[in-house]
């Protein structure tokens, strides 16, 4: 398949997710949607839970770009940052809270959601590498921990608690992280 042609099946396939939800999403609205024959898609993908793990991991709608500051907190707060835009601004946040919805009833996304949140952690790893070599993170720091605790308070604020995420939260939740909130 032509890059140009998968690139509108996956955006048209994201498109629809958002404005209609995983029930709502279609074969048959992905392919007049992106022009393109229903026939090809199917094969291609088989299902339309198929073609929504695929859209999923391989369009760059739900990208972020591993940051590098200069130093693990900036890098972190950028991370953070990021995480917030997507899951407060539309497309995106539609997106991503349509598809965590999906996955719940359906294995194959639930699968899809894996290998997405494996492929960005790979992403994310570059920056805890760099962290180790100038001495900021201990080799007994567990970034995939950090990272959840990271996200999960982004996703429990915004879209559990449906709270605003200010300017400063960023910065809070890595400080949180990074530095604990006990006294010594």
């Amino acid at each position: 398949m032509a890059p140009r042609s998968e690139r509108q099946i996956f955006r048209a396939t994201l498109e629809l997710l958002a404005a209609r939800g995983y029930e709502g999403l279609t074969v048959e609205g992905v392919a007049e949607r992106s022009g393109v024959n229903k026939t090809t898609i199917y094969r291609w993908w088989p299902s339309k839970a198929a073609l929504l793990a695929a859209a999923l991991v391989e369009a760059d709608l739900l990208v972020l770009e591993p940051p590098d500051t200069g130093g693990l907190r900036g890098d972190l707060e950028a991370l953070v940052e990021g995480m917030v835009a997507l899951l407060t601004r539309p497309p995106a946040s539609d997106v991503a809270v349509a598809a965590l919805g999906a996955a719940v009833h359906h294995p194959e996304l639930a699968e899809a959601s894996r290998r997405f949140f494996a492929d960005r952690f790979a992403r994310e790893a570059a920056v805890f590498e760099r962290a180790r070599r100038r001495g900021e993170l201990p080799a007994t720091a567990d970034p995939m921990l950090i990272m959840d605790l990271l996200a999960g308070a982004v996703w429990l604020r915004a879209i559990f608690r449906g709270l605003p995420l200010d300017e400063g939260f960023p910065a809070q939740v890595v400080s949180a992280v990074l530095d604990g909130s006990a006294t010594r």
